[in-house]
């Protein structure tokens, strides 16, 4: 609060001077100074503490146009044309501030600029994405808030995913439920966790006391004490509770600096906050502690996103023409983007582009940003194809279950088996999980939907093969060989093509295309084969290559 009471003082005092009349009485114009300096002083204070406004000189620039304008008004004479000049000179200072966003739309593009690629790398089969959607999770966590204590004093905070101990989890602390309860309860209790891949998974609520959150209020409220101990910072986005690799949590909140004037946002670092204590502290992104994996905030990767898609000729060509502007969805699962681990549990906020006319559901392409480090990859997709955007792939959930009234939510594109795919949590109108539905960006009728998503893919791969399309090997599985005699087959004409389905002697089940291994057609009960494949752990593992003896290796 000290700086709160100096930067009023302040302020307050050159108000005073500004404002009152210098060329009065005397007696008169010392109690008006005093007076006036006193009532800022008042208003000022309060403004700072419950607003949370940064103490940045440039934040009062509204203040000083009334201000000069009140001076230049109650003044006389020369001292009116002095502070008429100050006046002008404040009105020029505001249109600055309020033009910004018209003339520093190139500076934001290029914050914004990303890195450009094709395709994402092809998803291992072998692993299963974190797809539980937050929805679903977060009913499942109130279905289980009788494990708090004193419930009636506190309601479930928003979901955050994290991979802790190199498992994928949402993370949701306890919150209080106003005013009163926050005098009684004084401290929440703690954080409910919930696997983001197992479904079946049961939240766990984990008991750790916490005095400074979100829903605390006066100085135990957490973005106050936040604005209180970096009194100069600029903050963009909620604070997000992370918890360590041994369960302790930390709330934390992005910062960074204007782009220009006091308009736009481009990330820095962080403000960490132990919750028990109020200990602060704050990092740059490049010192980011490691268990933290969204230090940027979704907020600022949205607004992010937006500047990458609207200003790339600048802001009129944003209104006007729309020259190669594309719009950022709003499908995303936190501020217009959903976050996303990758094999190597790295976490991303994934975005998909679309066209700014109406009726069109065809994607531009689409981005990941890095959650700790906020740099971006815009992939273009197959220029050839034309793939369809995640609304599109919603309708066609909608539609597909109509009667059931089901709907989708988190809609992710992943390149599985080297097709541009959507993978989508289906809900009922409860909000339970009932199915992963997939459908292919580039052919829409091309579309499965299973119990878990592996269930899912498993079937996405047949289709994908029914439909005439390559099946590429995604998988980081290890490549093996076998040699043995084929004790069972089966052969199915899908498309094209024939799928070969047969069983060895070591009671394995192996699977191959003929536009793989042509000769494979003639393969029969009793051949001996060599083969390599992938070792996938599926039930049909997937050949690479296969020579059966007596016939040309193929």
């Amino acid at each position: 609060m000290t700086f709160v009471f100096i930067i009023s003082a302040v302020v307050a005092v050159i108000t005073a001077l500004i404002v009152v009349p210098l060329t009065a009485k005397r007696k008169d114009t010392m109690s008006s100074l005093i007076g006036l300096t006193i009532v800022s002083f008042i208003v000022l204070a309060i403004v700072y503490y419950l607003t949370n406004l940064d103490r940045n000189w440039t934040a009062l620039w509204p203040w000083l146009v009334l201000a000069t304008l009140a001076g230049t008004v109650l003044s006389k004479g020369v001292e009116q044309k002095a502070k008429g000049i100050l006046f002008l000179g404040s009105l020029a200072v505001a249109i600055y501030m309020l033009s910004a966003f018209v003339w520093n739309a190139d500076e934001k593009f290029e914050v914004a600029k990303m890195d450009e690629k094709v395709e994402i790398e092809a998803f291992d089969e072998t692993k299963t994405p974190a797809s539980v959607p937050p929805q679903f999770a977060r009913n499942k966590m109130k279905k289980a808030f009788g494990q708090v204590p004193n419930t009636s004093y506190y309601e479930l905070g928003n979901l955050q995913i994290q991979k802790v101990k190199g498992e994928y989890v949402y993370i949701a602390p306890v919150e209080f439920s106003g005013f009163f309860k926050w005098i009684n309860g004084d401290v929440t209790p703690g954080y409910f966790t919930m696997s983001a891949t197992d479904s079946a998974d049961n939240p766990k609520f984990v008991k750790e006391e916490m005095s400074y959150t979100p829903s605390s209020f006066l100085h135990k409220n957490l973005e106050r004490h936040m604005r209180m101990k970096h009194p100069t910072k600029i903050f963009y986005g909620d604070p997000q509770l992370e918890i360590d690799e041994d369960g302790k949590p930390y709330y934390i909140r992005s910062y960074g600096k204007f782009i220009s004037a006091r308009n736009g946002f481009d990330v820095e670092g962080i403000v960490v906050v132990d919750p028990a204590t109020g200990q602060t502290d704050s990092f740059k992104l490049a010192d980011v502690p490691a268990f933290i994996d969204g230090a940027v905030s979704p907020e600022t990767v949205s607004l992010q996103n937006g500047y990458f898609g609207k200003y790339v000729h600048g802001y009129i060509n944003s209104h006007f023409g729309k020259k190669d502007v594309k719009l950022p969805s709003d499908e995303g699962t936190e501020a217009n983007v959903s976050p996303i681990f990758t094999e190597d549990g790295k976490m991303y906020y994934f975005t998909d582009f679309t066209s700014p006319k109406e009726g069109v559901d065809s994607m531009l392409g689409y981005s990941l940003t890095d959650g700790r480090t906020g740099k971006a990859t815009y992939y273009t997709g197959n220029l050839e194809d034309s793939y369809m955007d995640s609304q599109g792939a919603l309708q066609i959930i909608e539609k597909k279950f109509i009667e059931k009234k089901w709907s989708g939510e988190m809609p992710v594109l992943y390149n599985f088996y080297g097709e541009a795919s959507w993978l989508t949590p289906v809900l009922d109108s409860n909000g339970f999980l009932q199915n992963y539905f997939i459908v292919s960006a580039a052919n829409p009728e091309i579309s499965v939907y299973g119990n878990t998503p592996n269930e899912a893919l498993k079937l996405y791969k047949t289709a994908i093969q029914r439909g005439g399309s390559t099946v590429d090997g995604s998988s980081k599985a290890e490549e093996k060989s076998v040699t043995g005699t084929v004790v069972r087959v089966f052969k199915e004409r899908v498309g094209d093509f024939t799928q070969v389905s047969f069983l060895l002697d070591n009671k394995e089940n192996y699977i191959v295309s003929s536009e793989v291994a042509p000769l494979a057609v003639y393969m029969q009960e009793g051949d001996i084969v060599q083969v390599k494949y992938l070792n996938t752990g599926e039930l049909f593992l997937p050949v690479k290559e296969i020579t059966i003896q007596g016939i040309q290796n193929n």
